[in-house]
């Protein structure tokens, strides 16, 4: 079973893991820790895409992933489909 900082963790991915909690300001915004931003390789201007997961009408969950491999991804999945199509 995975663990979050001690906290074990049912049924979650190995990959996924509480790295940390933050505080949104009055104005909506966030910092991210330092190792955080070092360890996604995370540059000023860098795009994030903003992933929220839905359960019941309401958001969840919230995911936040580099731009570039979020496109990265879905070129890698939808390209070979989508090459079938336009053939």
């Amino acid at each position: 079973m995975p663990s979050v900082r001690g906290i074990a963790m049912k049924g979650s991915p190995e990959c996924c893991k509480v790295d940390a909690i933050v505080t949104m300001d009055s104005k909506g915004q966030i910092v991210l820790p330092k190792d955080i931003r070092e360890k996604a390789d995370l540059k000023p201007n860098d795009k994030l895409a903003i992933v929220g997961c839905e359960r019941e009408g309401e958001i969840c969950c919230v995911m936040v992933i580099k731009a570039e491999r979020l496109r990265e991804a879905v070129t890698k999945t939808l390209g070979p489909m989508l090459k079938g199509v336009f053939q």
